[in-house]
């Protein structure tokens, strides 16, 4: 079963991804992705540019709307995702995970 992880970071986060290579936080996120694909539960994932990259785009009566710029303004903003390979919801630890709804995607997708 494949699960998402949502990575949700503060403001300082993101601007500590502009550090050098020797940087704390981003040696941690290193190791976290290391010790995953050694797992062998990693199956991908990405991080996100800053949250005011972002445009949110919805339809609202049979009309597209774009915003750009993040839709809300919170302490922590999404910043990336992983996906992972377990076993089931237990193994995934203490953390928010959602599965993935590849019927779902198979339906938008055709």
């Amino acid at each position: 079963m494949q699960f998402a992880l949502l990575v949700f970071e503060s403001p300082e986060a993101f601007a500590a991804r502009n550090n050098d290579e020797t940087d704390p936080y981003l040696g941690a996120w290193r190791a976290y992705h290391q010790a995953l694909v050694e797992a062998g539960i990693y199956v991908g994932g990405n991080p996100l540019q800053a949250p005011e990259t972002g445009t949110t785009v919805r339809l609202k009566e049979g009309k597209r709307h774009v915003q750009d710029g993040p839709f809300a303004d919170t302490k922590e903003q999404l910043g990336g995702f992983t996906i992972l390979e377990l076993p089931s919801l237990s193994s995934a630890g203490a953390v928010e995970v959602r599965p993935l709804a590849p019927e779902y995607k198979r339906r938008v997708t055709g």
